[in-house]
C-alpha cells in the first residue's frame, strides 16, 4: 500500500467517523475532507474547488428551485386534490398518498414532496383513527422510495451519472433509473399501504413546531366560473369539510348577511367570509378556485368619516401617491405573507384598511383578521382594528417591514401560505415538463436544461429571484462539491481499486453477483447513518473499481449505488424525510428500523434480480 493510498484511507475513514459522530454538519465535514486533502497533496490546491461546477451539483440546486415554483403556485396541492381519494377506505388512501409522494419525488425534491404532502397526511391520520406516525412515516418512505426512479429524483442518481461520465461512458439518461427504480418503488409502496405501516409504533405526537394563533376571518369572492356558483352553503361547507373552514357570513351586493341560511344558493360575486385556521385557508380557497377578496380588486374608497378624517391627516397627502405607484411599479420585490400582533400602542388601533389607504401608501393588502372574543361584523376592509387582533398581510417584504416600523406591530413567527394560482401552476408544472423533456430526447445535458428551466422560473415568476437563493439547500451542494474532489482523489491514488479487490476476493470471493449484493448491502448501511450524496460519492469509485476487477458491466454497480443511497429505511438521521417526521410522528431513534428493516430486505430482493436482467453483467 502507498502512502497516498494510506492517506485517503485515513482521511475517509475520519471523515465517515465524523459523519456517525453528528457533531458536525455534513457540509462542514465535506470542508474538512476536502481541506486535508489539500494538506497532504491528494488534491491539486489549483483543482480544489473544481466540484462546485460538476453538472451534478449545477443540476441539484437547479431542480431544487423547479421545486420551490411547484410549491409557491400551489401546483402540487391541486395535485394531490386531484388525485387523493376524498371517501375511500384505510389502505386505499394510503396507497393513493405514498404513491403520490413517490411519483413527485421523481421529478422534484424529495424533502418538498414530503413538506407539502405532510398536512394531508395530518388529516388522513385523524379521519382513520391512527397516531399521525403511522400516516407520516409510510409517506416519509415513499418519498424517498419515489427518489430512485429518475436521474433527477435524488442528489446520488446525478452523482452517480457524474461518475458513469467521467468513466468515459456517458451519462444516464433521464428514465435510465425507471426499469428497476420503478418496480422497487412500486412494490415498496405496496408493502408499506398494505401491511407495513402496523408495523410502525403507534405513539403520540411530540407537539407542532409552530404555534397556534386560532383562527381568521376572511373574504373570498366567487367568480363567474367558480364550481361554487349555484352550490348551497350548505353543499359548500361539505366540499371543505376537511379544512375545518366554515362559512360565518354572505356580502351581496354589498350588504352582509350575518349566520346565512345554509339552504341559500351561492350566486356570482358572491363574497364569501370564511373563519378559518391559517393553515386551512389555502385548501378552503382552492377547492373551488375562489380568490381573497383583497385579491381581486383594489378595495373600493369608501371610508368612513372618521377614515377620511384620519387618513386627511396624514402628511404625505395625495400628491404622493403617485409617486408611491410608481415606485411600486419599479419594485421587483417578492410577495410575502405575514403575520402580524396589533399591540395597544399600535398606530393602527382604532383605523381601517380603508382609512390607512394599505394599497396605495404601503401597496399592501390585509387579507385576514383573527380576533378573540366576538367575531367582527362589518366588512374587513372598513373594520376598525384593537389592540390584540392578529392580521395576515400580503406584500413586498422590505414594504411589509417598513409597515411594521411605521405602525408599532409586532411580526410573530413566518408562516407559509400557499394560495393556489392555477395560471401560475400551470406554467411551473410546463417549465419542469419541458426540462425534463429536453434531458429525455437527449437535446441537452441535465445541468443545461434544468439551468434553462430555472431562468425561465425567475422570468416568469414562480420563483422571484430573491427566493432563488433560498430554495436552495446550500449545504447539500457544498457538500457535493467538497466531495467531488475527494472522489477523484480515491481514483487517482489506486485506493478505490485496492478497496475493490478487498470486496471482490475476500467478501465476494470473486463472485460478480455476490459482489453486487455487497455493493448494495455497503450503500444501504451508509445511507441509514450520513448523507446519501456523500455515500454516492464515496461508493461510486469503489463500485467502478469492483467491476473492473471482475471484468463486469460497471452499469450494475453504479446502479446498485444509486438505489442503496436511496434507501435510509433504519435512522432519523439517515434522510431529511426522516429527520422532518420525528417531531409530529413522536418517534425515537429505534422506531425506524421496524418498518425500515422489512423494506430494506424487500429493496434487496426485488433489485438484484432486476439489476441482473436490465442491467446484466
Amino acid at each position: 500500500m502507498t502512502l497516498p493510498q494510506i492517506l485517503i484511507f485515513a482521511v475517509l475513514a475520519a471523515t465517515l467517523g465524523l459523519f456517525l459522530w453528528g457533531r458536525f454538519r455534513h457540509d462542514v465535514v465535506a470542508l474538512l475532507a476536502l481541506a486535508a486533502c489539500i494538506v497532504t497533496g491528494l488534491v491539486p490546491a489549483a483543482e480544489a474547488f473544481a466540484g462546485f461546477g460538476h453538472p451534478a451539483v449545477i443540476t441539484v440546486a437547479c431542480v431544487l428551485v423547479l421545486s420551490r415554483g411547484l410549491q409557491n403556485t400551489g401546483a402540487v396541492d391541486w395535485l394531490a386534490r386531484s388525485i387523493l381519494p376524498r371517501d375511500a377506505g384505510r389502505v386505499t388512501s394510503m396507497i393513493a398518498l405514498t404513491g403520490l409522494g413517490a411519483a413527485l419525488s421523481g421529478f422534484m425534491n424529495n424533502v418538498g414532496a414530503m413538506a407539502l404532502l405532510m398536512p394531508i397526511a395530518m388529516q388522513l391520520s385523524g379521519r382513520f383513527d391512527m397516531t399521525p406516525g403511522q400516516m407520516l412515516m409510510p409517506l416519509a418512505f415513499g418519498t424517498i422510495l419515489g427518489g430512485m426512479t429518475t436521474l433527477v429524483g435524488t442528489p446520488p442518481n446525478l452523482i452517480v451519472s457524474g461518475f458513469r461520465n467521467e468513466a468515459g461512458m456517458g451519462h444516464f439518461a433521464m428514465f435510465d433509473f425507471a426499469p428497476v427504480g420503478v418496480a422497487v418503488a412500486g412494490l415498496g409502496v405496496l408493502f408499506i399501504a398494505a401491511t407495513g405501516w402496523l408495523l410502525v409504533p403507534a405513539r403520540k405526537s411530540a407537539g407542532s413546531n409552530g404555534f397556534d394563533t386560532g383562527t381568521y376571518l376572511t373574504e373570498a369572492r366567487v367568480p363567474e366560473k367558480s364550481k361554487a356558483v349555484g352550490l348551497t352553503l350548505r353543499a359548500f361547507e361539505r366540499e371543505i369539510d376537511d379544512s375545518g373552514a366554515q362559512i360565518v357570513g354572505l356580502v351581496r351586493n354589498e350588504v352582509r348577511i350575518n349566520a346565512p341560511h345554509g339552504g341559500r344558493r351561492i350566486h356570482p360575486d358572491d363574497v364569501l367570509v370564511l373563519d378559518a385556521d391559517v393553515d386551512a385557508l389555502a385548501e378552503a380557497l382552492s377547492v373551488f378556485d375562489i380568490k381573497l377578496e383583497e385579491q381581486v380588486a383594489p378595495a373600493k374608497d369608501n371610508e368612513t368619516a372618521a377614515d377620511t378624517t384620519a387618513a386627511k391627516d396624514d402628511k404625505s397627502g395625495k400628491k404622493n401617491e403617485e409617486k408611491d405607484e410608481d415606485e411600486d411599479a419599479r419594485r421587483d420585490e417578492d410577495i410575502v405573507l405575514r403575520e402580524l400582533a396589533v399591540l395597544p400602542g399600535s398606530t393602527i388601533v382604532g383605523r381601517s384598511a380603508n382609512g390607512m389607504r394599505l394599497r396605495t401608501r404601503y401597496g399592501i393588502n390585509l387579507l385576514a383578521v383573527s380576533r378573540a372574543g366576538h367575531p367582527p361584523r362589518s366588512r374587513l376592509r372598513t373594520l376598525k382594528l384593537k389592540s390584540g387582533d392578529l392580521l395576515l398581510m400580503q406584500g413586498p417584504a422590505e414594504v411589509m417591514a417598513e409597515f411594521i416600523n411605521d405602525t408599532g406591530c409586532v411580526p410573530l413567527g413566518e408562516r407559509e401560505l400557499r394560495i393556489p394560482d392555477k395560471r401560475m401552476a400551470i406554467i411551473a408544472g410546463t417549465i419542469l415538463i419541458s426540462s425534463i423533456a429536453i434531458v429525455a430526447f437527449g437535446l441537452l445535458p441535465a445541468a443545461a436544461a434544468f439551468t434553462l428551466g430555472m431562468l425561465a422560473s425567475m422570468l416568469l415568476r414562480t420563483v422571484p429571484p430573491r427566493q432563488v437563493y433560498t430554495a436552495i439547500d446550500w449545504p447539500v451542494i457544498v457538500l457535493l462539491g467538497a466531495l467531488f474532489p475527494v472522489a477523484g482523489a480515491m481514483q487517482s491514488s489506486g485506493a478505490a481499486d485496492l478497496l475493490a479487490r478487498f470486496l471482490v476476493d475476500t467478501i465476494a470471493q470473486g463472485h460478480p453477483v455476490a459482489a453486487l449484493v455487497v455493493v448494495l448491502v455497503t450503500s444501504m448501511f451508509l445511507s441509514d447513518v450520513m448523507n446519501n450524496a456523500a455515500t454516492a460519492a464515496v461508493l461510486c469509485p469503489i463500485a467502478l473499481g469492483t467491476a473492473a476487477a471482475l471484468g463486469a458491466n460497471p452499469d450494475s454497480f453504479l446502479m446498485a449505488v444509486a438505489i442503496g443511497a436511496s434507501c435510509a429505511f433504519l435512522t432519523p438521521i439517515g434522510h431529511q424525510n426522516n429527520t422532518l417526521i420525528l417531531g409530529p410522528g413522536g418517534f425515537r431513534f429505534g422506531d425506524y428500523w421496524k418498518l425500515g428493516a422489512p423494506l430494506e430486505v424487500l429493496v434487496v430482493a426485488v433489485s438484484v434480480p432486476l439489476l441482473l436482467i436490465v442491467w446484466p453483467m
